[in-house]
């Protein structure tokens, strides 16, 4: 059912299930294994159809694209003039959570890494269909997109013949190839000189769309269709073009969301083609990210083309691949998964692992966005924290100090994250899943300026704890909540109570007071201003350099999930309800009112009637095992009367977050 029949239904008060991208789209990276293997995207391909583009990341080889409408182990090659072709072993089946590879080298040989694309069929997302030429100029096609085409691609089967595209930037005048690196072309027998409307498209003459007899493909994809979503009110593609300056960083690209995956191409001059996404290495900085050319068999390449934000992309660098100055570039662009926490379970938002040998070395279970690394025998260097928007960058929980890079700290599986081994014994990692309402990270530029900044992000909801570090100098890591009192004052959550740093054990400054809802909202959140700002735990402003690089982690409550929270202590056993149903696996306290650490509990090493093992994520100690100072509680947890001051004084107060 389309989501704009879903709107019909809620006006008239019937109910079903909302559409997001993520039933729709997926970048999905897999090693191969030279034999058979299923790959679980959660894309229903054979109930609903679609297409799905593999290439090898590691060897030369070709992009291979397989769709329901033809059929499995039926190939096209996106670089080649090729008519489809049977290929045993490749794609050998479409399922209702993904697709099946079998032996054949370019899908699944063994030891080689691939990356594909899936996209379902769905109105206002995608669409294919196939049929067979007339040679009859003003010929139209129908199809199910349910809107006005953003962008088609189509490739005649049973011939050689050119890729033609259509892109809604160029107009129906002109057409690029697919194949090819040949600039736009003016061209009345591709498309009749005729937009597509959201129900045909229209072809001239030319045998690489309509002879007389031939058979053909058409690949459809929607532009800005409001039809997804919880309330059906979003779109998750938008196709549409920019102007490269030729600067470091490119031109801002407003697409109101963030891109997950995106498909360049320079048309005003010769150029290649470049896809990019976010499991390959699409971040929000400047750094090199992983590109496959779909005009080229040649293996990944890496270079800085492009960097994300929370409502758009910038082209980066001066190249003809995204960003030569005066440049005219179509692109498409997919949304980043936007499915809110209800829909998950608490165990595919968030994992505790201990590291294996085989990669990822940390394993999830699903796609990590944010990781936290301790080792629990202490290490100088260590917590350090890393993120999928900033992979292979790390920072040290427990210092000031800048960013840091390393490449093992991969965030390019499905599963998990992490490269390169490790001693097994010593790690535990924590990682958690970007999702409405839950958890967000936004990668974002300072100023210099003392006036009022405000960035975007995509939790959906207000955040009730934020915390921030400049990743280019050794500055405190600054948190925000608005939770926590001073002592002997009842909580007021319209307050900002803010003023403390992640490597820090001091207290909650309250210099300042402002309205949390004027520091941030469920879109937005604010530092430096006169009215509302971060500050450290010295009070001082924290400045926001002009061109500096920040990371900020953004938290809220789920009902079930996750919580938030606040308590007063009482110096005795102390029941912490946080509306769970069968305790909760994570668990991190901070002292707001006096001196306090950041203890961190988890279920893995054992949250119990005895003792838990602890670790501090602003020291770089060793986790201490002879304690007993929380228990577990079916709703949340128990601080206990023997934790000391700094997680259960009388009277003291404190803040919590907490995971089932």
């Amino acid at each position: 059912m389309s989501n704009s029949a879903l709107k019909l239904l809620a006006a008239s008060g019937a109910t079903d299930s909302a559409t997001y991208v993520d039933d729709v789209f997926s970048t999905y990276l897999y090693e191969g294994n030279g034999g058979t293997q299923s790959i679980d995207n959660g894309i229903d391909l054979s109930g609903e159809g679609g297409l799905t583009w593999i290439k090898s990341r590691t060897n030369t080889g070709f992009h291979f694209l397989f769709d329901t409408v033809r059929g499995a182990e039926k190939a096209l090659s996106s670089e080649l003039t090729n008519a489809e072709i049977s290929r045993s072993g490749s794609l050998t089946a479409f399922n209702n959570n993904g697709f099946s590879v079998g032996s054949f080298a370019a899908s699944n040989g063994s030891g080689q890494d691939y990356a594909s694309w899936t996209f379902r069929k769905a109105p206002g997302f995608f669409d294919v269909v196939t049929y067979t030429g007339n040679g009859t100029a003003g010929r139209t096609v129908s199809h199910n997109l349910g809107s006005v085409p953003g962008m088609i691609i189509v490739k005649q089967l049973n011939d050689h013949s050119y890729w033609r595209v259509y892109h809604r930037s160029l107009g129906a005048t002109k057409n690029v190839s697919l194949n090819l690196t040949n600039a736009e072309e003016t061209l009345t027998a591709i498309w009749n000189d005729t937009a597509p409307t959201d129900s045909v498209f229209t072809l001239g003459n030319n045998t690489n769309v309509n002879q007389n007899g031939s058979t053909y493909v058409a690949y459809l994809f929607a532009h800005d269709a409001q039809d997804f979503g919880t309330d059906s009110d979003e779109s998750i593609i938008k196709c549409g073009s920019y102007t490269g300056n030729g600067q470091p960083e490119g031109p801002f690209v407003d697409l109101g969301w963030e891109p997950q995956w995106l498909l360049i191409r320079r048309t005003d001059s010769a150029a290649n083609w470049t896809v990019l996404d976010n499991m390959r290495g699409l971040t929000g900085e400047t750094a090199s990210t992983f590109f496959l050319v779909p005009n080229s068999s040649d293996a990944e390449q890496q270079a800085g083309y492009a960097k994300v934000s929370s409502t758009g992309f910038n082209p980066m660098i001066n190249n003809s691949y995204t960003n030569t100055s005066g440049g005219t570039y179509i692109y498409m662009a997919i949304r980043r998964p936007h499915k809110p926490a209800e829909d998950f379970d608490a165990d595919k938002l968030f994992a505790i692992s201990n590291q294996v040998s085989t990669e990822p070395n940390n394993v999830a279970g699903f796609p990590v966005d944010m990781g936290i690394r301790s080792l629990i025998t202490g290490n100088a260097n260590y917590p350090r924290i890393m993120s999928r928007l900033t992979q292979g960058k790390n920072l040290q929980t427990s210092s000031t100090g800048s960013e840091q890079t390393n490449s093992s700290f991969a965030f390019d599986y499905n599963n998990g994250y992490m490269k390169g081994g490790g001693d097994a014994t010593i790690v535990v990692a924590h990682m958690w899943r970007r999702a409405p309402g839950f958890f967000d990270v936004v990668a974002f530029t300072g100023s210099a300026t003392q006036s009022e900044r405000t960035y975007n992000h995509n939790l959906g909801v207000q955040p009730e704890l934020i915390i921030i570090k400049d990743r280019n100098v050794g500055l405190n890591w600054a948190v925000a909540t608005n939770q926590g009192a001073k002592s002997g004052e009842s909580i007021d959550t319209t307050k900002n109570h803010t003023g403390f740093g992640l490597n820090e054990n001091a207290g909650i400054n309250f210099s300042t007071t402002q309205n949390w809802s004027d520091v941030c909202s469920a879109t937005t959140f604010t530092t430096n201003g006169a009215a509302s700002y971060i500050v450290s735990s010295s009070g001082s402003v924290y400045q926001y350099q002009s061109g500096n690089t920040f990371i900020a982690y953004l938290f809220a409550s789920v009902d079930g999930i996750s919580k938030v929270g606040s308590y007063t202590g009482t110096g005795n056993d102390l029941n912490v309800d946080c509306g769970f149903s069968a305790g909760a696996r994570f668990i991190l306290i901070k002292r707001t009112d006096s001196s306090g650490d950041w203890y961190v509990w988890d279920s893995l090493r054992g949250i119990v009637a005895g003792n838990d093992p602890y670790l501090l994520l602003n020291t770089t100690a060793a986790q201490v095992t002879n304690t007993d100072y929380i228990d577990p509680l079916a709703s949340g947890f128990t601080v206990t009367s023997s934790a000391p001051a700094a997680l259960n004084a009388s009277g003291g107060t404190y803040i919590f977050y907490a995971i089932a």
